[in-house]
């Protein structure tokens, strides 16, 4: 029998991830003896988004609330705040090295806020919005990799910070469509970070290892070496697309396009494939249609057919995110990423074969990067499509340094109590009325 002690939940995060495909929402709860809960998630498909950029505010806005809403009733408890996950919007990344004379003497706490200071003041935006300013690990003397400098001595002691950007308007918008919902925005995560805390190793992340987050309408490819993203590229091309090549080649429903894709498409073909024939029209759906073309009288078409449209499209992907690849040093290794291991992950990833296609292609090993099995995540939402979301409550929870907070304000994890939480109420009813 089943113990009834439940751990006490100490801290709940609100996360909201905002695909061209589908937005997701989480709740998740930290209990006391450090697990990550999942309270309750939901998903709607996406409106007013295209290729990760706000294009209709009031659709969006409703998207954002509509999923929350589902995550909220299912974890019976509401959020007002929310972690944001962002793809497309003209998303870069940037390593820059900052350094400070130690002069041979134990290094202090106050010489490692000193020198984080100094490196919140060498971020230069490019006039881009900066997501995030985050040390990913310090150097010293000819040491690097240090974790914790404190109490080393040293001549001269410097850190690596990894600067998120991103096109400034587009991420306003963005923001806005969630505040429009009347939640406030703790913080806004680059989806490929959020998806390489859901899917890669530490371990992984420190040899080095590529990302590829295979969205609906934009794929991401990022690199990870040293512990740290060190390389990113957006290809402004996705999973959708392949559907949309689907109902253009067989003059179909955009909908059945993607039944046929998730049902019967594969990334590999197999010498039986133009034997079996697969229906156009699904279970429930309204009326015959048009028969597609290139189908028999029953409205079947060659398997063989589908995943020629298929894989037609995949080529040019896989192409581009090669290529990507290479511009970044990986596949030479000269980003410092070993360049042996690639990791799909995001809604795309869910297509049969594709970690073999991409392999063959890329020739590197490849594997499909699903979220990690956090307690009371449901089985439809722990697949690669939901990694970016298991990230964003993860990434939440470790809360990490953002520079950007030394030497003005120390950051401070947000705890609220009853008159804090008044003072929120009254904001949101202020907003309502």
């Amino acid at each position: 029998m089943a113990s009834q002690y439940q751990p006490r939940i100490t801290r709940v995060f609100g996360a909201v991830n905002i695909g061209s495909f589908r937005v997701s929402a989480m709740i998740a709860g930290l209990t006391e003896n450090g697990e990550m809960t999942v309270l309750g998630s939901g998903h709607r498909a996406a409106q007013g988004i295209k290729r990760g950029y706000v294009t209709d505010m009031a659709a969006a806005t409703y998207a954002v609330r509509d999923a929350l809403e589902r995550a909220e009733k299912l974890a019976g408890t509401s959020v007002s705040s929310v972690w944001l996950g962002a793809s497309g919007a003209g998303l870069a990344s940037r390593i820059n090295q900052v350094e400070i004379e130690i002069g041979g003497r134990r290094i202090e706490e106050e010489d490692i806020e000193q020198l984080l200071t100094a490196a919140r003041d060498a971020i230069e935006p490019d006039g881009r919005m900066v997501l995030h300013a985050q040390p990913a690990c310090y150097f010293l003397d000819g040491a690097d990799g240090v974790a914790n400098p404190r109490g080393l001595h040293a001549e001269r002691l410097g850190v690596d910070i990894h600067t998120m950007l991103a096109d400034g308007a587009p991420m306003r918008n963005l923001r806005e469509a969630v505040e429009n919902a009347h939640l406030e925005v703790e913080g806004v995560v680059a989806s490929p970070l959020a998806a390489g805390y859901a899917c890669l190793t530490a371990e992984e992340r420190d040899l080095g290892v590529a990302l590829v987050e295979f969205g609906g309408e934009v794929t991401n490819v990022a690199v990870f070496a040293g512990g740290m993203l060190v390389g990113l590229t957006a290809i402004p091309m996705g999973s959708g697309d392949i559907t949309d090549a689907i109902a253009s080649h067989f003059g179909i429903r955009r909908f059945q396009a993607e039944r046929l894709k998730c049902v019967a498409g594969s990334a590999i073909a197999s010498p039986t494939d133009h034997r079996e024939r697969v229906p156009v029209a699904g279970p429930g759906d309204e009326g015959p249609g048009p028969i597609a073309r290139g189908a028999d009288e029953q409205n079947r078409i060659a398997r063989s057919d589908l995943i020629s449209v298929i894989t037609g499209e995949l080529d040019r992907l896989i192409s581009d995110v090669g290529r990507a690849l290479e511009a970044m040093g990986f596949s030479n290794g000269k980003s410092g990423a070993g360049g042996r291991q690639v990791v799909i992950t995001g809604g795309g990833a869910e297509l049969a074969g594709l970690a073999d296609y991409a392999q063959a292609a890329l020739g590197k090993a490849v594997r499909v990067g699903r979220p990690p099995h956090l307690r009371g995540l449901p089985e439809a939402h722990a697949v690669p499509g939901f990694a970016t979301l298991a990230g964003l409550v993860l990434y939440a929870a470790e809360d990490p340094i953002d520079v950007r907070a030394f030497g003005r304000s120390r950051q401070i994890t947000a705890t609220y109590g009853p008159a804090a939480m008044a003072q929120r109420i009254w904001h949101a009813v202020r907003a309502y009325f």
